[in-house]
C-alpha cells in the first residue's frame, strides 16, 4: 500500500465498506456499483495496549465507515451482531441482494488482548450463524498468542494510516481456518460464595449460570456452576498465579503499564517475586498439582483414565494452539518412535479435536521451549478430546486459573462435604482468518505431512463413542451471547 494514489486507495477501501442502511436502523438504502469483496466489522478494545487501542480506533474510523468500527468499551459485540443480523434477515426477505452477499462474505477484525479475542469467538460461536464470519486478530495485549498463532504477529502494531492499510491488505488476502472450540464446565458444592476473589472478575468467556440468565434452569441444587469456552488455552497453577498478580497490579495501577515492553519486563519481575523460578527457596510450602487435584482424560475407547502427575509439576496447561506465553510452543514436535508410553503423540493441529495436556515444574523448565526446531517442550502428559480435574476435598482454599490470557483467583470449598470439578470437552469449531505462512497447522491441509498412524487419535464430532460428547443443555453453548439467542423454529426476520 506504499505511495498509493488517492483514487486507488479509495477503491481499495471500498472492498471493506458496509453501507449505513445495514448498520443503522432507518438508514438510506445505497445502490453500490460493485458489492464489497470482503465487508468487515471492526471491534477495538480501546483500553488495550496503553494508548494504542484509542489511536487505532481513530485511524480505522477515518478510513472506513465509522459505523462499522466499534469500541468494545461502549458496544458489546453480541448486541452489535444482533442488530446487524436481524437487519440482514429483514433485507433478504425484501429481496436485497447486497444483504445476502454481505452475510456470506463478512469478516471481523478484533483488536485487543487474547481475552478480548476469546470474547468475540465465544459470541460468534453462540450465535449459531448460517455463515459465521472468520476473525482476524490485531495484537494489542501482552502475550498475543492468538494473533501470533495465525500470522498476525505478537508485537503491538503501528496505529498510523499506513500500518492499518497494510493490515487491511493482509485481511483481504487471508485464508480461512477452522479451529477447535472447547467448552468448560466448573461445579463446586459450597454454602458460601464461590465468586472470584477481587480485584479481578471472571473472564469474558466464562459465566456463572445465575449471571447468564435469571431464569436459567440448569443450576444443580446446592452447587455453584460456571460455564464458558476457550480457543487457545486453559491453565491452573503457578503460571496462572503469576499472571493473576500481573493483572491485579495493572488494574490497580494502570498508569504503570503503557507499552508492551514495560509490561513484559514487569511480568518477569512478578514471576521472580512469586517464586516461579525458585519455588523451593521462595515458597517451600507451595503445593504441586497432584496435591490439589486428580487429572483424568476420556479414553478414545472406554471411560475415564487418571493421569499420573509427578510431584514436581506445579502448573498444568490444556493447549489448543501452538502458541503460549508470547509465542512459545509447550508441546513441541513429538516423535512417535521415541514415545515410551506406547501412545501415538501427534503435532498440535488446531482442528484435530484434541487438546495437548502439558505440565511444568517451574519457569526454568519453561525456558526449554526456546530450543530450536520444536525440541524444547514441557512435560507431555496426554492428548485428549475431554479432560476432567477433580479437586481433593480440603486440598486448598483457592486455586489460580487462566483462560485465553485472563486469570482469576478461584476460591474452593474446604468443608468435608465439598465437591469441585472442572471438565473440558470439545464443542465444535469456529473460523479464524490467517496469513498464508502462519504457524498453525490443519489436519486438512494438503501440505501437512503425517507420520504413520498419526490420525488414529483425531477426534470426530460424529463419533459413535457414547463417552465422546457430554449431553445436556448445559453443554450446548458458552454463554457469551446470552442477550442474543438464535432460537430454532423462529423466523428472525419477523422479530422487531
Amino acid at each position: 500500500m506504499k505511495n498509493q494514489h488517492p483514487s486507488s486507495e479509495k477503491e481499495f477501501l471500498n472492498k471493506f465498506y458496509i453501507p449505513d442502511y445495514i448498520l443503522v436502523a432507518g438508514g438510506t438504502v445505497e445502490d453500490l456499483s460493485e458489492p464489497p469483496a470482503c465487508p468487515t466489522l471492526v471491534f477495538i478494545n480501546s483500553k488495550s495496549g496503553g494508548q494504542l487501542g484509542g489511536e487505532l480506533l481513530i485511524t480505522y474510523r477515518s478510513l472506513l465507515n465509522q459505523n462499522q468500527v466499534f469500541d468494545l468499551g461502549e458496544d458489546a459485540p453480541d448486541q452489535v451482531l444482533r442488530r446487524m443480523y436481524l437487519t440482514l434477515e429483514k433485507l433478504k426477505v425484501d429481496g436485497d441482494k447486497l444483504a445476502a452477499k454481505i452475510e456470506k462474505q463478512l469478516r471481523v477484525i478484533v483488536a485487543g488482548g487474547d481475552g478480548t479475542a476469546g470474547w468475540l469467538l465465544g459470541v460468534v460461536s453462540d450465535l449459531k450463524l448460517p455463515y459465521p464470519p472468520p476473525i482476524a486478530t490485531v495484537p494489542l495485549g501482552t502475550g498475543n498468542n492468538l494473533p501470533f498463532a495465525f500470522g498476525w504477529g505478537k508485537k503491538n502494531p503501528g496505529t498510523d494510516r499506513g500500518s492499518v492499510l497494510k493490515f487491511l491488505e493482509q485481511v483481504s488476502e487471508g485464508k480461512e481456518m477452522e479451529i477447535d472450540s472447547w467448552h468448560i464446565l466448573m461445579r463446586m458444592k459450597s454454602a458460601g460464595s464461590c465468586d472470584p476473589i477481587a480485584p479481578l472478575e471472571l473472564p469474558h468467556s466464562l459465566h456463572a449460570f445465575n449471571r447468564v440468565s435469571d431464569t436459567d434452569e440448569l443450576n444443580v441444587s446446592g452447587y455453584n456452576t460456571f460455564r464458558g469456552g476457550f480457543w487457545n488455552y486453559f491453565s491452573m497453577g503457578m503460571d496462572a498465579q503469576v499472571s493473576y498478580a500481573f493483572h491485579c497490579e495493572r488494574k490497580l495501577h494502570p498508569e504503570k503499564f503503557k507499552n508492551q515492553l514495560t509490561n513484559q519486563s514487569t511480568y518477569a519481575k512478578i514471576g521472580c517475586a512469586q517464586g516461579w523460578f525458585a519455588a523451593p527457596l521462595f515458597q517451600p510450602s507451595s503445593k504441586n498439582i497432584a496435591q490439589i487435584m486428580k487429572v483424568k482424560i476420556m479414553q478414545r475407547h472406554g471411560g475415564w483414565k487418571e493421569l499420573k502427575i509427578h510431584h514436581s509439576i506445579r502448573s498444568i496447561l490444556c493447549l489448543n494452539l501452538p502458541s503460549f506465553s508470547g509465542g512459545l510452543n509447550p508441546w513441541g514436535t513429538p516423535n512417535p518412535k521415541q514415545n515410551k508410553t506406547g501412545e501415538v503423540l501427534t503435532p498440535p493441529y488446531v482442528d484435530d479435536g484434541l487438546l495437548e495436556i502439558v505440565g511444568f515444574r517451574d519457569a526454568w523448565h519453561g525456558l526449554f521451549l526456546l530450543a530450536p526446531k520444536g525440541k524444547g517442550h514441557g512435560t507431555r502428559l496426554a492428548q485428549t478430546h475431554r479432560v476432567r480435574f477433580e479437586f481433593h476435598k480440603g486440598g486448598a482454599d483457592c486455586t489460580y486459573m487462566r483462560m485465553d490470557g485472563e486469570p482469576w483467583k478461584q476460591p474452593l470449598p474446604v468443608d468435608e462435604n465439598s465437591d469441585t470439578t472442572v471438565e473440558i470437552s470439545h464443542h465444535g469449531r469456529v473460523k479464524m482468518l490467517a496469513t498464508k505462512n502462519c504457524i498453525s497447522k490443519s489436519v486438512k491441509d494438503p501440505s501437512t505431512t503425517h507420520s504413520e498412524g498419526e490420525h488414529e487419535g483425531v477426534y470426530d464430532d460424529d463419533s459413535d463413542n457414547e463417552h465422546a460428547t457430554p449431553s445436556g443443555e448445559e453443554w450446548r453453548k458458552f454463554g457469551a451471547a446470552e442477550t442474543f439467542k438464535m432460537l430454532e423454529d423462529v423466523d428472525i426476520s419477523r422479530i422487531s
